[in-house]
């Protein structure tokens, strides 16, 4: 799998290209894609995003893109996401939890929303965060949802 790294914004703690490689990988599980594009941004452009695609006049940890071949083109793209690093740092110091750790979750939960998994209802929800938390501690990292 090609991962295109677009460092619009450079943090002082950002995981290696081979951590963001690893952590997409672990969420692919079976599914392989040609490629997939990991944008790290700030919070402008987070909120300008976030407020375009989904209506919310404010920055977000990471948003999710999938990508849809029109008909005809033979590619495999799995999506785009975008990662505010400011708020992943914001949101790591608040809820007392490493922000590496906070990385990881949030790179395998965006993959997993391009492969289609969501958490819009409550079995949906805990389908997709008995997944992540799985993950997760094949890393090592605690379950991000106990705070």
């Amino acid at each position: 799998m090609q991962l295109t790294l677009q460092k619009a914004y450079t943090p002082p703690l950002l995981p290696s290209d081979a951590e963001l490689r690893h952590w997409a990988q672990l969420a692919l599980a079976d599914h392989t894609p040609d490629s997939l594009l990991i944008r790290i941004t700030d919070r402008t452009e987070s909120q300008a995003l976030n407020h375009q695609y989904r209506g919310k006049n404010q920055p977000t940890n990471i948003l999710s893109f999938p990508f849809v071949a029109p008909p005809g083109l033979p590619h495999d793209h799995l999506g785009d996401l975008v990662i505010c690093a400011p708020v992943v740092t914001q949101e790591a110091t608040d809820q007392h939890k490493p922000e590496i750790a906070h990385w990881a979750h949030l790179v395998i939960h965006g993959v997993l929303h391009l492969r289609g998994y969501d958490h819009q209802n409550p079995a949906e929800a805990t389908h997709m965060e008995t997944l992540e938390c799985q993950m997760l501690h094949t890393l090592g990292y605690p379950n991000p949802y106990q705070l």
